[in-house]
């Protein structure tokens, strides 16, 4: 190696070494800079401030019993709300966590989120053969550190009023049952604006998507729809389906679906290694099938209106 070759490369290593403690230090001030009083104050529990700066807060679900394949759990075992708070640069701070909502909470929890300014990046379950059925529920988002706090405990507070309204998780969303009946197919593919085929009676609207999985290219036959199923009749039906949706088209479509009063009932991943990455939303709910169709056809438009921009 010449001798201005290791002058340089000296040179790239200091600044380096340089760069790498000055990001060093501004983490640690950063992170001090989280007041962890304050953000409990806000969120009304208590706040902990943890090694690497984050602070966090929770709330465990003392408040219903449930038990799991017959055991009755312990809220320790994994039925604990819980919100993480990190610093970013200019006294901002960012929100991720995770929320327990019984079936009958999930609706307020979502609306309340939205409401604060929050993103709903999950909707699962944990478990299986459990009662009352539980879900979860994560969010994150972004702004002053106290905000955040009083978001995330308006979120909880909203299920809070579910379950003073109703000490124990109800059984079902309420109204009348649909019974099987006409259908209109033609009439719900011209509000979608996709077709409706009948299949034994239940009318269904699918759209498809084209991606890759692994370096092959994909489409609707592999998964990739989002689709719409009426079943009853015109006067009253349930509709069920499911989105497909790039990581941008999350939120738009999850604040449409709840403006129009579809529940939102699971958020996930069906696949991996998909280009760009896919995300699902299922939905239900029940009424009049125009308007089911109308509300469904809300949240496409939601999602079309991100590619124009």
């Amino acid at each position: 190696m010449n001798a201005r070759f290791l002058q340089h490369l000296s040179r790239r290593v200091c600044t380096l070494f340089v760069a790498l403690g000055a990001a060093l230090v501004w983490n640690v001030s950063v992170a001090a800079s989280l007041d962890a009083a304050a953000i409990g104050k806000a969120a009304g529990v208590e706040a902990k401030a943890q090694a690497d700066g984050v602070v966090q807060i929770g709330w465990s679900r003392t408040d219903v019993p449930v038990t799991v394949d017959g055991m009755q759990l312990p809220p320790a075992a994994g039925l604990g709300s819980w919100a993480a708070i990190a610093p970013m640069p200019g006294g901002r701070a960012m929100v991720m966590g995770d929320t327990v909502v019984f079936e009958d909470e999930a609706d307020a929890a979502m609306d309340a989120a939205f409401a604060h300014g929050l993103s709903v990046t999950a909707l699962h379950n944990h478990f299986f053969f459990d009662q009352p059925k539980v879900f979860f529920m994560h969010i994150e988002g972004e702004g002053s550190p106290e905000e955040l706090a009083t978001d995330v405990k308006a979120v909880w507070d909203a299920i809070k009023a579910v379950r003073a309204a109703r000490p124990q998780p109800a059984d079902g969303f309420g109204g009348a049952m649909p019974r099987p009946g006409r259908l209109d197919a033609e009439a719900l593919g011209k509000i979608v604006g996709h077709p409706a085929a009948m299949y034994d009676g239940v009318a269904k609207i699918v759209i498809g998507r084209k991606g890759s999985m692994h370096g092959r290219p994909i489409g609707a036959s592999m998964g990739l729809t989002t689709w719409a199923a009426f079943s009853g009749s015109d006067a009253l039906a349930a509709m069920d389906g499911d989105f497909i949706m790039a990581a941008a088209e999350v939120q738009p479509v999850l604040h449409a679906l709840r403006k129009a009063g579809i529940h939102v009932v699971a958020l996930h991943n069906h696949m991996t290694g998909t280009q760009p990455d896919f995300y699902f939303t299922h939905f239900w709910d029940k009424g009049k099938a125009t308007d089911l169709a109308r509300g469904f056809r809300a949240a496409l438009d939601a999602q079309a209106a991100i590619g124009k921009h």
